[in-house]
């Protein structure tokens, strides 16, 4: 038997800074101020050949050989959002986007997901984040559930994804629109029951996430009360 427990606040749909969940203006005026001159420089020059040869020029386009340089020119606190910003001013397609992403290394993969809510408006780049949910990588798993992640997988892929992070220890604050999603979702809180009973009966313990979740999943009583008794 689980007992839910009362949640955590709990909502990453707005993270200022983000490379995901800020848009690509912003997010290049925000790196301007934290930039040293020569980063500032290499990154002026990285978007004008971006936006002036946006297409593919020999076996690889100048942007994509950019990319790879953009820790090591800007730092790698700052290569996620240097890099989106390059697919951006490059325009990027869902098949440079699929190139980047197959060729790439696991930086690069990450930087296309974090760019496919900027650059994709429909589900044609969903297989990347699918694949990416297929990884043990972590940070590949987190940077799928993202805004694109979230508008687009459909509820058995999504309540799989949430699962694999409570399972891989990725923290639930990465998914992106949670409590929208999780909202009344029985499935979901059937399958958060389930995973908790297995783990109890291995005697392994449960991840604390994984209440958090669950607190999500029950609309609020006819009552007014919440789940933990309370008034809501």
């Amino acid at each position: 038997m689980i007992h839910h427990r009362p949640p955590t606040p709990a909502d990453p749909a707005a993270r200022p800074g983000h490379p995901a969940h800020t848009g690509p203006a912003a997010l290049r005026g925000s790196l301007t101020a934290r930039l040293d001159d020569p980063a500032r420089a290499w990154l002026d020059r990285a978007l004008a050949e971006a936006a002036e040869h946006p297409g593919t020029h020999g076996p690889i386009s100048v942007w994509e050989l950019r990319l790879a340089e953009a820790g090591r020119r800007c730092g790698t606190e700052h290569a996620d959002a240097v890099r989106v910003l390059i697919l951006h001013a490059a325009r990027a397609d869902t098949a440079a986007l699929d190139r980047v992403y197959r060729q790439g290394t696991a930086d690069e993969r990450r930087a296309v997901l974090h760019a496919l809510p900027h650059l994709v408006p429909g589900p044609d780049a969903l297989h990347l984040v699918e694949d990416a949910l297929r990884t043990n990588d972590t940070r590949l798993v987190a940077a799928a559930l993202g805004p694109y992640g979230a508008r687009h997988l459909g509820p058995h892929d999504w309540r799989h994804a949430v699962l694999k992070c409570l399972f891989t220890g990725v923290p639930v604050d990465e998914i992106t629109d949670l409590a929208r999603r999780a909202h009344g979702d029985t499935e979901l809180a059937r399958m958060l029951g389930a995973f908790a009973d297995e783990r109890t009966a291995a005697g392994r313990p449960v991840p604390g996430d994984l209440y958090r979740v669950l607190a999500l999943t029950a609309p609020p009583h006819a009552d007014g009360t919440g789940i933990d008794g309370k008034e809501t």
